[in-house]
């Protein structure tokens, strides 16, 4: 089967000739080792710690796995986070760029174990699942560039642009996307019984490397609870008492689950002008499909229509070297828009309803927020599930949710 472009395969070879160490995290499956084994050009010799000998090595003699000439790619180096140590030694002693490409299935920086970031010797970039237009073979996130790109009256033309073929939302939320099951299985089936063999690895083996947890079935209680409350506010306390367990505890696994990749949380856009604003983050999920299967839902809603705008946001923000940054709006009184997108001052709200007739009092929210950041806010967008392309309301552009993802 053909291998298909990723977004990040620009931005990782951009990184690789600037940086003596590139590192790119993510959770299992999502394509990783076949971005650093296939679509990265030139001589490197590949090692992963899935090896049991290749992992004694980084334990026992960390310098001596990384000598050589010739350029190295570690492949799940967040089973033996102290080889970054050695990585270190190594890009002291001679820096070079892209002399090291490091792979983990888990957010080094946020794992208590790793005590070595590589500060000035390493550029980090995230893998997230497949988005639409990456299946498709476009190698690519959604049009979110162009649109920050375009004044706000060019966006209708930009969209309009784009192929008009509907796409059912409800099966690609359920398809997810993570390669195999979304571009190579054809049959549900097929799907959830990939899925499941997923959440099992994880919990009995990538789970482990993180931390040393024996109450497996609470843990998978919790993520399920999780997956319910996507969407949502993180309330630590009525999860904990969903499941049965404590605060702490839920505190604790929760990151976990983020540190893998697993589980997102957004935070608030908490500037502050007129309102008091909710600064509680919301709960999402790293993949769709995976969130549906523990959830053990076949029926998508809205929650997850929104999850799968925020995975195309995310695999789209962490391939730019000009950050931006992601968050929802949501005042005391309940008026809310679910992203914010910060880039060089300028914010643009995305609302997504999953409709397939917008209305206008859909746009209530979007033009509240705008009155309330001015000259700040750029126009909003309306993302739903009809093939409506239009100004709905002043400033507020209805679009198919598949024109722009």
């Amino acid at each position: 089967m053909a291998i298909l472009p990723r977004a990040a395969g620009p931005a990782l070879r951009d990184r690789l000739g600037a940086m003596p160490a590139v590192v790119v995290t993510g959770t299992r499956q999502t394509g990783k080792s076949t971005l650093v084994e296939h679509l990265v050009q030139g001589r490197r010799r590949y090692r992963s710690l899935d090896d049991f000998d290749v992992l004694d090595a980084a334990r026992r003699e960390p310098d001596v796995l990384l000598e050589g000439p010739d350029p190295v790619t570690l492949d799940e180096v967040q089973r033996e986070p102290d080889l970054l140590h050695a990585v270190k030694r190594a890009v002291d002693r001679r820096r070079v760029p892209g002399r090291f490409l490091l792979t983990g299935s888990a957010n080094l920086l946020l794992m208590r174990r790793v005590s070595e970031s590589l500060a000035g010797r390493a550029s980090y970039l995230t893998l997230w699942p497949m988005t639409r237009r990456e299946q498709l073979g476009h190698g690519r996130a959604g049009l979110w560039d162009e649109l920050l790109a375009a004044p706000d009256e060019e966006w209708r033309d930009i969209l309009a642009a784009e192929p008009d073929e509907a796409v059912d939302w409800r099966a690609f939320a359920l398809r997810g996307g993570f390669p195999t099951p979304a571009v190579e299985m054809r049959k549900a089936v097929d799907r959830s019984v990939w899925m499941d063999g997923y959440v099992r690895t994880y919990l009995e083996r990538d789970l482990q490397d993180l931390a040393s947890i024996s109450a497996l079935p609470d843990f998978r209680r919790l993520m399920r609870a999780a997956c319910l409350r996507a969407g949502q506010l993180v309330n630590q306390t009525e999860l904990g008492r969903d499941v049965g367990l404590p605060q702490p505890t839920v505190h604790r696994w929760l990151n976990l689950l983020e540190t893998s990749y697993l589980l997102v949380r957004l935070p608030a856009y908490a500037v502050n002008r007129t309102r008091r604003l909710v600064k509680s983050p919301k709960l999402y999920w790293g993949d769709t499909g995976l969130l549906l299967h523990l959830a053990g839902s076949t029926e998508p809603g809205g929650a997850h229509l929104e999850n799968v705008v925020l995975q195309d946001l995310l695999a789209w923000r962490d391939t730019r070297l000009d950050r931006v940054e992601l968050g929802y709006w949501r005042t005391a009184v309940g008026e809310e828009v679910d992203f914010v997108i910060e880039d060089g001052g300028r914010l643009l709200p995305v609302e997504v309803k999953a409709s397939a007739r917008p209305r206008l009092s859909d746009t209530a929210h979007l033009r509240t927020f705008r009155a309330e950041y001015g000259g700040k806010s750029r126009a909003a967008l309306l993302l739903h599930t009809g093939s409506a392309l239009d100004w709905i309301a002043p400033g507020v552009l209805a679009a198919p949710w598949w024109k722009v993802i």
